[in-house]
């Protein structure tokens, strides 16, 4: 190995070579972060701004298998990336003392026949998604946003007139007035502009429970 001017993609340390790929490529090692990449990649998926741009593709409402087109990537490599990138996201700290609005809306998965919610938390003041939990509209499902949402001490929670919430927050900040949740109801129709596999009359539905939550996170905070 010897020095060459090739700087670190990561570091932007000065690396040395490191022999050649089996097709050809030349090869970098960086002795500051110990990373070893290639000068040029010949397969998309192995290039460093392939994630940002999958990232906006998925949110601009484009499926796996668009992706994988626009991309000229493999589907299976998407869904593995969906599922990376998802892994690395934390969900956002939640301020205490503030308003939110909850909701859920209906989705598929797998098939027509299995039908899943999606109850979410917005907060009133800046529009954020804090919370989001997948599973069917039970006093179960919605108990795991709910408890999330009061240890923050919340000032006050705005939701629709199911009876589930009746059980769960206390009388003194639930607030079920109209037009309280216009807010996350106009997000709901945003969310099934923007996802693909949350689209009314579609065949474009979720396969997995797994993926869809994986494709929320990077939708909400990504």
């Amino acid at each position: 190995m010897w020095m060459e001017k090739m700087k670190c993609k990561k570091c932007n340390q000065i690396c040395v070579k490191n022999g050649k790929s089996g097709n050809g490529e030349q090869r970098y090692y960086c002795v500051l972060c110990k990373k070893s990449y290639q000068g040029n990649y010949i397969y998309q998926a192995c290039k460093l701004q392939i994630n940002h741009r999958l990232i906006a593709l998925l949110k601009e409402g484009c499926g796996v298998r668009s992706i994988a087109r626009l991309l000229e990537i493999s589907p299976t490599t998407v869904n593995d990336r969906i599922l990376i990138i998802a892994s690395n996201l934390k969900q956002p700290i939640i301020t205490k003392g503030k308003s939110y609005e909850m909701d859920e809306m209906c989705t598929y998965i797998q098939n027509k026949k299995m039908r899943r919610y999606i109850a979410y938390a917005l907060d009133k003041q800046n529009k954020e998604v804090v919370s989001f939990v997948v599973g069917t509209r039970t006093k179960k499902t919605l108990e795991r946003l709910t408890n999330t949402i009061l240890l923050s001490t919340p000032k006050q929670i705005f939701t629709d007139k199911l009876n589930i919430y009746k059980g769960l927050l206390p009388k003194e900040i639930h607030c079920t007035k109209q037009y309280s949740i216009n807010h996350i109801e106009r997000n709901n129709l945003t969310l099934r502009t923007h996802l693909k596999r949350l689209n009314r009359r579609t065949i474009c539905y979720s396969k997995s429970i797994l993926m869809l939550i994986a494709c929320l996170k990077i939708y909400f905070w990504a």
